[in-house]
């Protein structure tokens, strides 16, 4: 995502500063136009406006007020996150940065790599007011869709994370549906199509099903396990409100067996996958031939070679046991599904700065 705000940003007439902890991707945006710096200090030691986009919660607090962070610089007086961390992370990084003086907005961003490129991201800010009027025009070169949610630090965040629930829901959803749709013999390109110009239709069926999956790319732009993360930080703050989300955390234990299978890097797209394989069907444009096979009523016998997503360890039927134990055994291991037990994300870092908003 950073990189193609950086393009944004410097089409819109800025001077921009660039950090990465990857070389190449500050290499690429040198090569556009950008001036590369060492470390977060020393692009707060110029840019008095500072832009981050981040993976992870612990990643923004290193950057934002660790050493040789931000807060070491002397020239920052705006710091406007785009990242997904949450409320609680938002507050703490404010509350640091407001004892040097500096003013934090929470702006994380929804719309994909497409959005990013196209400049049309949902920017979705909370904070002071005035710091928002400051950087109105930065943010809106990279979201025609910018908004002040409110003045409270942290709900920009909790904005972004009920969008993101809500979209992972319902995509876990839609990958069950259209599993169950192929399996029973439609064709997947048709139903898809009836389904966008249908009640049914959603940004996921529209964004995720009809492009990536019915074409086998997979390749929407946003990894499973940033989608896995927002779920499980929106979670935890139904949990700290005291609510009650079965529906939601039904859904996540699906997100959480493509984690457990190794997919977290792939596309959140692939998600699909999953179902396919329980149901033993390719949601694509041109049906493989077991699918062809099955619309004429022959039903080829599910294996762990032909399925996308094999059976976890220590699941697999032995001859005594019944495909309903089975079935109800594999559900099992979701419930104990944790963050611990995820992948640690490689914190890449993206961090923009504009030293003047003129």
């Amino acid at each position: 995502m950073g990189a193609p705000m950086v393009r944004r940003l410097l089409g819109a007439g800025h001077r921009v500063l660039v950090h990465d902890v990857s070389m190449a991707a500050v290499a690429a945006a040198v090569s556009k136009g950008a001036e590369g710096r060492t470390s977060p200090a020393a692009v707060a030691a110029e840019a008095a406006v500072v832009l981050v986009s981040l993976p992870t919660p612990d990643v923004v607090r290193a950057v934002a007020l660790g050493p040789q962070g931000l807060v070491e610089g002397g020239a920052m007086r705006v710091y406007v996150d785009l990242s997904t961390t949450g409320a609680q992370v938002a507050v703490q990084v404010a509350e640091g940065l407001a004892a040097r003086g500096v003013a934090a907005l929470d702006a994380p961003v929804s719309g994909g790599v497409a959005g990013a490129e196209a400049g049309t991201l949902s920017v979705m800010a909370a904070g002071d007011r005035t710091a928002f009027e400051r950087v109105r025009a930065v943010l809106e070169a990279i979201g025609s869709n910018t908004v002040l949610v409110g003045e409270k630090v942290g709900l920009g965040q909790t904005l972004k994370l009920v969008n993101n629930l809500l979209a992972a829901t319902t995509w876990a959803a839609a990958c069950e549906a259209l599993a169950m749709g192929a399996k029973a013999g439609l064709d997947p390109e048709l139903m898809v199509n009836v389904i966008n110009k249908s009640s049914g239709r959603s940004f996921p069926t529209e964004r995720f099903a009809a492009g990536p999956v019915l074409t086998r790319r997979f390749d929407f732009g946003f990894r499973m396990e940033l989608m896995a993360r927002d779920m499980r930080l929106a979670l935890q703050e139904a949990e700290a409100l005291g609510l009650v989300m079965p529906t939601s955390r039904a859904a996540q234990m699906l997100y959480g067996l493509a984690m457990s299978g190794g997919q977290g890097k792939g596309d959140v797209t692939e998600l699909a996958r999953i179902t396919e394989g329980w149901a033993d069907v390719e949601i694509s444009r041109q049906p493989a031939e077991r699918g062809l096979r099955r619309s004429r009523g022959s039903l080829p016998r599910p294996s762990s070679r032909r399925s996308p997503v094999a059976a976890p360890t220590g699941l697999r039927r032995t001859p005594r046991q019944s495909k309903k134990s089975l079935a109800c055994r594999s559900y099992r291991p979701c419930s104990s599904i944790s963050a611990t037990s995820w992948p640690v994300l490689k914190p890449i870092r993206t961090i923009v700065s504009l030293p003047s908003t003129s």
